[in-house]
């Protein structure tokens, strides 16, 4: 039970790490969880600091043992299969979580949740308040964000300042949540054209199965806004079934919904300035991963998840 204590001793909303393993078997060896990688000359051995870390992604080529994913679960870490660069294999196929089972996660947010979320009305509000809540966060980051403002990425350009007005009066006038989605679906791709633009990528169409980098990396870098948020409602205990935004016909719909939170905000930007840059998945991987810290995306999410779950009933 000490053992089982210390390994969430970190807070999942402070946690840094996120990793993306290929090529490799992940095991457990001398009570620590390692990742051996081979080459013809040599065996390396690499140790995974699991009480630091919300998600693991297994790209191609990998393996685990049980040993290593009974540990993993102690420490909470959730784990996912995906295809090669941390994207799904086949379009077709979504990346698989593999939750660790607690019976003893928190009750108040979900039964919070379903409170309100069997009231159509009320889940309206809340998508709404979600969408509210990603504009503001952008606005936020992009306003302090030196790195992003060396790239020409300001809330209040004048393309961008429309944008976030024209979307927060959708937001506002929407009756239900078909005209949210058109109104969502139109200020991202304002936000795609934004961002060509400051980088200077021409007739850049966003396309999921595309073999362009801006578009791989938009892929890899949504999957690990996805992490997060399997992560937060993981740790909440409210299931990835009761989305109030991306539909009740898609069984991980919620995930979509908390990941909208920041993903344009500190995914996008980046997949095009990397894109520009000619990065490599991991030169862009790591880039995202300390944007994450360096704005608090994983206690934002939190934040705003928690928020809803205890007051959504009121709106």
């Amino acid at each position: 039970m000490e053992q089982l204590t210390d390994l969430k001793a970190i807070l999942h909303s402070k946690r840094a790490n996120i990793y993306y393993l290929e090529k490799c078997r992940v095991m457990q060896k001398d009570g620590r969880v390692l990742y051996l990688t081979e080459d013809q000359a040599e065996k390396r051995y690499w140790n995974i600091p699991i009480a630091n870390t919300t998600v693991i992604l297994l790209g191609t080529g990998t393996s685990i043992t049980q040993a290593a994913v009974r540990m993993l679960s102690s420490a909470g870490v959730l784990i996912g299969f995906c295809g090669g660069g941390g994207t799904p294999l086949l379009s077709a196929t979504e990346v698989e979580w593999l939750s660790p089972q607690s019976e003893y996660r928190p009750t108040e947010y979900l039964q919070g949740w379903m409170q309100f979320w069997f009231d159509d009305d009320k889940r309206l509000e809340v998508a709404k308040y979600f969408q509210q809540r990603r504009l503001a966060f952008m606005q936020k980051v992009w306003s302090s964000d030196r790195d992003l403002q060396a790239e020409g990425f300001y809330p209040d350009d004048m393309a961008m300042e429309k944008a976030i007005d024209q979307f927060h009066s959708k937001i506002d006038s929407a009756l239900n949540v078909t005209e949210l989605l058109t109104g969502e679906a139109r200020f991202t791709k304002q936000l795609y054209a934004y961002a060509a633009q400051k980088t200077k990528h021409k007739e850049f169409i966003r396309n999921s199965d595309a073999e362009d980098l801006a578009n791989e990396f938009l892929n890899h870098g949504n999957y690990l806004a996805y992490g997060l948020a399997a992560t937060t409602l993981w740790v909440l205990g409210i299931p990835h079934g009761f989305a109030v935004m991306h539909g009740k016909t898609r069984r991980g719909a919620l995930v979509f919904d908390v990941a909208d939170l920041i993903k344009d905000t500190l995914i996008l930007p980046w997949a095009f300035i990397s894109a520009r840059e000619q990065a490599t998945e991991q030169e862009f991987r790591q880039q995202c991963l300390q944007s994450f810290t360096k704005h608090k995306a994983l206690d934002f999410m939190f934040d705003t998840v928690k928020q809803m779950s205890l007051e959504g009933v009121h709106l």
